[in-house]
C-alpha cells in the first residue's frame, strides 16, 4: 500500500521533481483555459477533472478512499487553501498579468510557508542556514520580478491575488503537516478527498460565480482537463507524500522551480517578453533551494578536501626541492 509516509530519499526526490515538472506547466494551462472560459469556470473543470482522474487511479489500484470522520473536517479546509481560493485567485490574476509572471509570484510560497512554520510548527521551525537558504530563494525571485520595473502595466490587483494565492498555499502546506501527516493515511486517499472537496464546494459556488457564456473549443477542453488531470490529480498525491517526507518548508520550495519553465513556457507559447533578470533571478533561486535543503554541503566539503590536498602536494613539491 502507497501510504503518505513515504519515507525513501529517492522516492520522494523523484516525486518532488514530478511534481515541479506538471505544477510549471499549470499556468500555461490556466491562461489556454481563460481563452474560452471565466476564472471560477476553470477552476470548477480543474477540480471536476482533478477528482475524476484520483477516483480513476482509486478504483484502478483498487485503492479504498474511506477516511475516519475526524479527518473530513481538516481536509475540507486543507481543501479551502491549496485548491479553492488559490485556485481562484490565479485564474482571475492571469486575465491581467502573464502566465509567467503568475508562476513568478508563485514562488513567494514557501517564504509564506517559513512564516506559518515559524507560528505553528514548533518541531519544524527553520534553522539559521534554512532561513538562509529561503532568504537567498526570495532574492532571486525578486530578481526576476525586477519591482524597478513593475509599474509598466502590471496590475496591483493582480499582483495581490497571486500574492494571497501563496499565503493560502503557505498556511495549508502548514496545516496539512500538522493535522493530518502524522495520521498515516494512504496519500492517494487524501488527495482524493482533498480535491473532491474542492469540486463539491465549486459546484455549489458554481450558480453564483461560474454561470457565465462558455466557449469550449477542443484547445481549451484539453488545458483545462490537462490542468485538472495532472496539475490538481496526480500532482497532490505527490506534494502529499514530498510535505510527509520533507517537511512543510522544504516541500513548500518545490514552488522556487515553477518560475524557470514558467517563464520559458510563456515565451514560447504566447510571446511573453523575457529580459535577463529573469534567468539570472532563477539561478539565485536554485542556490537558494540547494541551501535551504542543505544540499551544498557535501559540495562544500569536496571542494575543502580538495585545497587540503592541493595545498598538501605543494607542501610536498616544497620539501622535496629543498632536499
Amino acid at each position: 500500500m502507497t501510504t503518505i509516509a513515504i519515507r525513501k530519499p529517492r522516492r520522494v526526490l523523484i516525486q518532488y521533481l514530478a511534481l515541479a515538472l506538471t505544477w510549471d506547466a499549470s499556468f500555461l494551462f490556466i491562461k489556454a483555459g481563460l481563452e474560452g472560459l471565466s476564472p471560477a469556470q476553470v477552476v470548477l473543470g480543474r477540480l471536476v477533472f482533478g477528482a475524476a482522474a484520483l477516483g480513476i487511479a482509486a478504483a484502478a489500484t483498487r485503492h479504498r478512499v474511506g477516511l475516519p470522520v475526524t479527518v473530513w473536517g481538516h481536509l475540507g479546509v486543507v481543501a479551502v487553501l491549496l485548491c479553492v481560493v488559490p485556485f481562484l485567485l490565479f485564474a482571475w490574476a492571469e486575465e491581467h498579468i502573464s502566465s509567467g509572471l503568475a508562476s513568478i509570484f508563485n514562488a513567494a510560497t514557501p517564504l509564506m510557508t517559513l512564516l506559518a512554520t515559524a507560528a505553528a510548527l514548533r518541531a519544524e521551525r527553520p534553522g539559521r542556514l534554512q532561513f538562509a537558504g529561503l532568504l537567498t530563494g526570495f532574492a532571486g525571485v525578486v530578481l526576476i520580478i525586477a519591482p524597478w520595473g513593475i509599474a509598466s502595466g502590471t496590475a496591483l490587483g493582480a499582483d495581490l491575488a497571486c500574492l494571497g494565492a501563496t499565503a493560502c498555499y503557505g498556511a495549508g502546506f502548514v496545516y496539512l503537516r500538522r493535522f493530518v501527516s502524522p495520521l498515516g493515511l494512504p496519500s492517494l486517499a487524501v488527495a482524493a478527498a482533498q480535491v473532491g472537496l474542492g469540486a463539491a464546494i465549486m459546484l455549489v459556488l458554481a450558480p453564483f460565480l461560474a454561470a457565465g457564456p462558455v466557449h469550449l473549443t477542443p484547445p481549451v477542453l484539453l488545458a483545462v482537463a490537462s490542468l485538472g488531470a495532472l496539475g490538481t490529480g496526480l500532482a497532490y498525491v505527490w506534494n502529499t507524500n514530498v510535505v510527509a517526507g520533507w517537511g512543510a518548508a522544504n516541500a513548500s520550495s518545490v514552488t522556487y522551480l515553477t518560475p524557470l519553465a514558467g517563464v520559458l513556457l510563456g515565451a514560447l507559447v504566447y510571446a511573453e517578453p523575457v529580459s535577463w533578470n529573469e534567468p539570472a533571478g532563477g539561478a539565485v533561486v536554485i542556490l537558494g533551494i540547494a541551501l535551504s535543503q542543505d544540499r551544498l554541503r557535501p559540495l562544500v566539503s569536496a571542494v575543502h578536501q580538495f585545497q587540503r590536498r592541493r595545498t598538501a602536494g605543494q607542501s610536498g613539491d616544497t620539501a622535496g626541492l629543498r632536499q
